[in-house]
């Protein structure tokens, strides 16, 4: 008898994505434009009307920096616990990237606090 498996779910990845472009402050037709393919496109694929070839899968992964498994099922990060402190590390290294050295010296006090109060 064959194992079942998880099949992605179109609604549940155009969700996803829709939530990922607004957060990253961008509109249909910029990532559009950084995919390479129509906003009426990008629409459907939000609506879930409409899969992807995996080329356009793999560029709307890194135009919207996110792992494709966190796409496909909502995990942003393997199942593989070894990886996911440094995924963990990279994903806040490019949240805090842009951020100037007074901003970066709260967030560090802010961490600071955090930590001690945890122990």
């Amino acid at each position: 008898m064959a194992e079942e498996y998880a099949v992605p779910n179109r609604r549940h990845i155009g969700r996803r994505i829709v939530s990922l472009r607004m957060a990253n402050g961008l509109s249909r037709e910029a990532l559009a434009g950084k995919v390479g393919i129509s906003p009426q496109f990008i629409a459907d694929i939000e609506y879930g009307n409409k899969g992807m070839s995996l080329k356009t899968f793999y560029i709307m992964c890194q135009a919207l920096n996110v792992t494709p498994n966190y796409l496909l099922a909502g995990n942003r990060y393997s199942n593989d616990n070894q990886d996911e402190r440094s995924m963990v590390c990279e994903e806040i290294m490019g949240i805090i990237s842009d951020c100037d050295v007074n901003h970066l010296k709260r967030i560090s006090g802010i961490i600071r606090i955090y930590i001690d109060g945890m122990v």
